[in-house]
């Protein structure tokens, strides 16, 4: 005979139940854009809307590009780690990863002529064609506590748990089902609580392929524009054990020793947005910049699958005879969807102090509320049944931000020393949870010649995430996992230019 752990490990698991992995937490993941680009960029703290002649400026305002007066190419490898600590039922674990990343890699062909032989108001135009690294998503979690029981669960217990899961705990022969689908049996009496063990493994990242072009009206204002194409890659390992702590000998009538649930889900996105910029020199000492940037929309292929082990000190008797164990796996299969990023729209300004360096600040406005999911018909694959409720989980979870980015680079001779600090805004409504805005502090030197340039950047940033391993009706009770993640960032970029 089951006991009633069985379900209670199965409520832990109420997650799998939607439909593949559209959940607003993929729409934000994937509509939120941080400090990127080249080491001179991040060690301004992504301060860079009205600076320009930097390739990882593209990102932010095309109009940049406008400023370049050589052309030049660069490249900039990097390393990050991320160490998290999970908070969960009064119990605290970390885990660390780490990565080697393409920061960013850029082509500027500048076509500046001298004023003496250009008799046009326009000064020369510059396209620039590469890629930066939008996004990072790498990240391990891990935490083990034992959660408290709830009457809440009992009457979760009793609702259907989703085709998904319903399937697989049936199958593990962790359920059962009369006429009315899948039930607890009365006389299943709970006897204590499970230990839950929980390891997230997240990686991947965003990479924005740009094409852009600037030009510059006699020294005083710059235009520019770019296509960009995003390539979206985000898998995520989630393997959760729930264990009988109780002597077989001290529960006779609970057979139950473990469960596992493992679900995996590839994410592959190819997405395409469209920027314009200017920035407006009214003096030598000042810049002013503006840009905007289109929703991004994305084409999205998602690979999802599952299964379920359970294991039973002693055996347990079924239909076929009796058994010690229970197995089921859904098989991988392939989603297609769309998600739709929302707009983004920025301003910022420089103050440059002759041949000593500059200041800059800048302030970016995003709506994350306004992120949509939606059905992808140009594909023969199977799309979601109904989008509905994640896109009502956007608007209702979601709400605008503005970010804000502080930089600056000081000149001595041939070197440069920079610093900056940028902080995103919390996108959530409910703040009362944790305050999920992110700080990055920012630091870099350089060293500059007349065709060659070496910079280097270290990131620091600090987050928290809030983390539900699964739900109960009562949404006052439902637990919470704080995920504090700091991460840091090296990046190096070499240039020549021509």
């Amino acid at each position: 005979m089951k006991n009633l752990k069985y379900y209670l490990a199965v409520a832990f698991l109420s997650p799998a139940g939607y439909a593949f992995a559209q959940s607003s937490a993929d729409a934000l993941r994937f509509s939120q854009n941080f400090p990127t680009g080249t080491a001179r960029t991040l060690g301004i703290g992504g301060a860079s809307s009205a600076v320009g002649a930097d390739f990882g400026g593209i990102v932010t305002n095309p109009a940049g590009v406008g400023l370049f007066q050589r052309s030049e190419i660069s490249f900039s490898p990097g390393f990050a780690s991320s160490n998290t600590t999970a908070q969960a039922f009064g119990t605290r674990n970390t885990d660390s990863r780490s990565n080697l990343q393409v920061g960013s890699f850029g082509i500027v062909l500048s076509n500046r002529r001298p004023d003496d032989q250009n008799p046009s108001p326009w000064r020369g135009g510059s396209f620039a064609f590469g890629l930066n690294r939008t996004n990072n998503f790498n990240q391990n979690v891990r935490y083990t506590a034992t959660p408290p029981l709830e009457a809440d669960i009992l009457q979760r217990l009793s609702e259907d748990q989703g085709a998904i899961l319903d399937d697989l705990a049936y199958e593990a022969l962790i359920t059962e089902r009369d006429g009315n689908g899948t039930y607890i049996p009365e006389d299943f009496q709970n006897t204590g609580t499970l230990t839950q063990r929980e390891v997230i493994e997240r990686k991947g990242g965003q990479t924005q392929f740009d094409f852009a072009y600037g030009n510059s009206y006699r020294d005083k204002l710059y235009i520019g524009g770019a296509i960009g194409i995003v390539s979206t890659r985000y898998s995520t390992i989630s393997t959760l054990t729930a264990i009988d702590p109780t002597p077989p000998s001290n529960d006779p009538e609970g057979k139950f020793g473990s469960l596992t649930l493992r679900e995996s889900s590839d994410i592959r996105a190819t997405g395409i947005n469209a920027r314009l910029g200017v920035i407006y020199r009214p003096t030598d000492v000042v810049r002013i910049g503006a840009s905007v940037q289109t929703p991004t929309y994305s084409s999205v292929v998602d690979t999802y699958g599952a299964s379920l082990q359970a294991t039973y000190d002693g055996t347990i008797n079924t239909d076929n005879g009796t058994t010690s164990s229970g197995d089921a796996n859904f098989p991988a299969e392939d989603i297609a969807y769309t998600i739709t990023s929302p707009f983004r729209a920025t301003g910022g300004v420089a103050v440059v102090v002759g041949k000593s360096g500059f200041l800059s600040a800048d302030a970016e406005y995003v709506n994350y509320g306004k992120a949509r999911f939606g059905y992808d018909t140009s594909t023969d694959l199977p799309g979601p049944d109904d989008l509905d409720p994640a896109n009502n989980s956007i608007r209702d979870q979601y709400r605008s931000a503005v970010n804000l980015r502080v930089g600056g680079e000081l000149r001595l001779d041939v070197f440069r020393l920079r610093a900056g600090f940028a902080h995103y805004g919390d996108p959530y409504k409910n703040t009362s949870l944790a305050d999920r805005s992110q700080n990055f502090y920012t630091a870099g030197a350089g060293l500059r010649q007349k065709n060659f340039f070496l910079d280097i950047a270290g990131v620091y940033s600090s987050g928290s995430q809030v983390y539900t391993p699964y739900e109960l009706n009562n949404a006052s009770r439902t637990p919470r996992v704080t995920i504090d993640d700091d991460r840091f960032t090296t990046t190096l970029t070499a240039g020549f230019l021509f």
